[in-house]
């Protein structure tokens, strides 16, 4: 499948409502040192459009890890759960951050069902947020 073709003034619209920080784990473009991908919450491979409001900004594991995926099982009810919209729902009614800011804790099933999905714990992606923590980037204040 080809990319998608997205105007680069709603690129940008996209990029600044979104804070230019990815909507699932809230990493932040100037830390991550990348340009954050034009994300598909509902996905083309599902027949999801590049209209505005399908339309997030993701870092490149958050996105790659979604792939297709809308949703997922939450591990502690196991049931079936859509994954986290970031564009009309609120991160902090779904996620927390641990005390030391390194991991993503889910409050909700659909939460709990993201993180699973997208590996937002992973080891390489807690360490890495170790790092930005004892830099004082990280966790983001809002």
């Amino acid at each position: 499948m080809s990319r998608a073709y997205v105007a680069t003034a709603m690129r940008k619209r996209v990029a600044a409502m979104a804070r230019y920080r990815c909507g699932y784990c809230h990493a932040l473009e100037e830390i991550v040192g990348y340009p954050l991908h034009i994300e598909h919450i509902y996905p083309r491979a599902l027949d999801g459009t590049s209209a505005e409001e399908n339309l997030w900004l993701a870092c490149s594991a958050c996105n790659n890890f979604k792939g297709s995926q809308v949703q997922a099982e939450d591990p502690a009810t196991r049931s079936v759960e859509a994954l986290f919209n970031p564009r009309t729902q609120t991160w902090s009614e779904h996620f927390a951050w641990s005390e030391d800011g390194t991991y993503v804790v889910g409050l909700t099933p659909i939460g709990r069902a993201t993180i699973v999905a997208l590996q937002l714990n992973a080891t390489v992606r807690v360490h890495a947020r170790r790092r930005w923590a004892s830099a004082g980037w990280h966790p983001p204040k809002d």
